[in-house]
């Protein structure tokens, strides 16, 4: 039987035309390449399965350990099917995968409202079997706070409460908001509009909280009234673009913070209805999951969706591995990609 081929630095940069150095560098963290080759390095040698010492040493050092003769079975809640959720999943499930694990996904219906029915109805889909549950962010707190007191290891994706007893871990929105609000204000702008939902998520609320404390780091006074600001739901569409577009033809702002995912797309919406420009009329920074596909080059904070959902399955094994350690909770900041939807206002 032939031996499997061994995979080196030279395999990889051989496969993307680029050298030696350059390949290490990229996967030892090192400046002096673009996002987008590191990311390339990165993917490639996880495809062949090449780790570096280091990488080696720090799961050791977690004691994390690749499965042998014993691979687990983990099982993860998901509340609704969107591309949000998908990337929670995607990114658990490929790092679970990677260290000989498996996943399965659990689609919570929306007709459970109480304890005894989600109790059945986990009974039912085999939870028992579970080695762990993995716990994506908006699931109803009322469901979560049932789900954490389970017998069995636990990752939170989101924000912890304040109580909550769980490893976690989640991007950092706040400081996504205090990261946009550093640009908007190097940029000259003060009179910025923030867009967004401020409820029932706690995600939401940390959105607008980080916003007001920027705003008062800032000097900006009185800036955080919510009253000057868009934060109602969404649920009645058609009155909420009325009062956006009434918001943005004010020619009170110079700046639009599209603070919750989605946002940025009805902002350009109001925008083209009012023959408004992006950035010549107003500059506008989203807070989308990934790059959005009509609007690549809008400026935005990375938030580390997938990432943390790695990330996760490394706590889910370490926790298993360490039952006694304490509990983490663990934030991932994000670059900010600087787009076309700034404008320079100083001169």
């Amino acid at each position: 039987m032939p031996r499997k081929k061994t995979v080196t630095l030279h395999t990889i940069a051989e496969e993307l035309g680029l050298t030696i150095h350059t390949v290490s560098k990229a996967l030892r963290g090192l400046p002096g390449m673009s996002e987008a080759t590191r990311k390339a390095v990165a993917d490639c040698a996880r495809k062949h399965g090449y780790r570096t010492k280091e990488q080696e040493s720090g799961m050791f050092a977690e004691r994390i350990s690749w499965a042998n003769t014993n691979p687990r079975r983990f099982a993860m809640l998901l509340i609704g099917e969107s591309l949000f959720h998908r990337m929670q999943l995607e990114g658990v499930q490929l790092r679970l995968n990677e260290l000989g694990h498996s996943l399965y996904p659990l689609l919570v219906p929306a007709t459970l409202t109480n304890e005894l029915e989600l109790s059945e109805w986990l009974e039912q889909n085999g939870l028992s079997f579970a080695d762990g549950l993995f716990l994506t962010a908006a699931i109803p707190a009322w469901m979560e706070a049932t789900l954490l007191k389970l017998n069995m290891p636990k990752v939170l994706l989101n924000f912890p409460s304040v109580l909550a007893e769980v490893d976690s871990v989640i991007w950092d929105v706040e400081y996504a908001i205090h990261r946009t609000m550093e640009e908007l204000y190097r940029s000259g702008h003060r009179q910025i509009l923030y867009v967004g939902e401020i409820e029932p998520q706690r995600g939401f609320r940390l959105r607008w909280q980080a916003f007001e404390a920027a705003a008062e780091r800032l000097g900006l006074i009185g800036l955080a009234n919510s009253d000057k600001h868009l934060t109602m739901t969404t649920a009645d569409r058609t009155v909420w673009m009325s009062l956006l577009r009434e918001r943005l033809n004010s020619g009170q702002y110079t700046a639009v913070i599209g603070a919750i995912p989605g946002v940025a797309e009805w902002v350009y919406i109001a925008a083209a209805f009012l023959e408004f420009n992006i950035p010549e009329h107003f500059s506008l920074v989203g807070m989308e999951n990934e790059e959005h596909t009509y609007f690549p080059g809008m400026t935005r904070p990375l938030l580390l969706v997938r990432e943390a959902g790695e990330r996760a399955a490394e706590l889910m094994l370490r926790r298993i591995a360490n039952p006694l350690l304490p509990y983490e909770h663990v934030r991932l900041r994000g670059s900010f990609y600087k787009g076309h939807t700034i404008r320079d206002i100083h001169s």
